[in-house]
């Protein structure tokens, strides 16, 4: 009996310590993904602006992105973004990389467009996490839609500081030639892509992303009132084009007034705008960007 009632109290005594309930024995809780400076939500809690640098490192000529190394492009855009800070909506650096680039010549496939290697995508990708900045994969598809395009660069956009854009200039129709019209969208492909991404990010439990769509006519964007607003991406509406300041301020203003539901964006171009305008001018736009794209 006395060793039986001594294995009792073994027992016991075994099961008061580790158990399911004791916090100790948890499991650290993994902390969700966030977005580069901290937070889920990209214009919310604080509402941040984007300052981005957009282009490609095959040429100069695609934007100032392309300009010198990544880390070089990476350490300009932090200088020129902290301008655009204000008091309660600070700034989220961005670079914005033509991922897909539209071609003059159709390539093996007939689709006018050229996927860029994972090693460049790598690099910036890199770059921008140095300054924690998120990086954008830009998408100009020549003959191809959107949507495969789009999903070729999931790998990357599994990441919770990668997002998207879209540039409906260089999406043209069987018969045309990229940067010999002005292509457009057909907002259901627009759509098309938004819900995949939302689909993604959310399954994904990632922090929001933005889609962000160019623009400089009325016709880039086919049939808008199509667009709606996701969960988990934010649409921003990047009006394009360049010129001299008046210009494009009116050509924003009227933009912004078709955005809805959407995000506003303003573009600037160094070499094509006829005097380029302050980061002062451009807070003083109505509404004032949400995003802010340096070419």
């Amino acid at each position: 009996m006395k060793r039986a009632g001594l294995a009792l109290v073994v027992l016991v005594l075994a099961g008061c310590g580790g158990g399911a309930d004791d916090p100790t024995a948890k499991a650290a809780v993994k902390p969700k993904p966030q977005l580069p400076g901290g937070g889920r939500v990209i214009f919310a809690g604080p509402k941040r602006r984007i300052v981005a640098f957009y282009g490609n490192p095959r040429d100069a000529q695609l934007g100032t992105l392309g300009i010198g190394s990544p880390a070089e492009a990476a350490a300009r855009l932090k200088r020129v973004a902290a301008r655009y800070a204000q008091p309660g909506r600070p700034v989220l650096p961005a670079m914005e990389l033509l991922a897909t680039v539209a071609n003059a010549a159709p390539g093996d496939d007939g689709l006018y467009r050229s996927r860029m290697p994972a090693a460049m995508i790598r690099r910036y990708l890199r770059a921008a996490r140095a300054v924690g900045a998120e990086l954008v994969l830009d998408i100009q598809p020549g003959h191809a839609a959107f949507l495969p395009e789009a999903k070729h660069l999931e790998r990357w956009l599994r990441e919770p500081d990668v997002s998207l854009a879209l540039d409906p200039e260089w999406h043209v129709a069987e018969g045309e030639l990229p940067g010999q019209v002005i292509g457009s969208v057909d907002a259901s492909e627009v759509v098309a892509v938004g819900a995949w991404l939302d689909a993604l990010t959310q399954r994904l439990d990632l922090p929001q992303k933005v889609l962000v769509v160019h623009q400089f006519t009325e016709g880039m964007i086919k049939r808008r009132e199509l667009l709606r607003p996701y969960r988990s991406v934010a649409v921003v509406l990047n009006t394009d084009g360049f010129g001299t300041a008046v210009v494009k301020a009116a050509k924003y203003r009227e933009f912004a007034k078709l955005s809805g539901f959407a995000f506003n964006g303003f573009k600037l171009f160094y070499e094509e705008d006829t005097g380029l305008m302050s980061p002062r001018r451009v807070l003083r736009l109505r509404p004032a960007p949400d995003l802010v794209v340096y070419e």
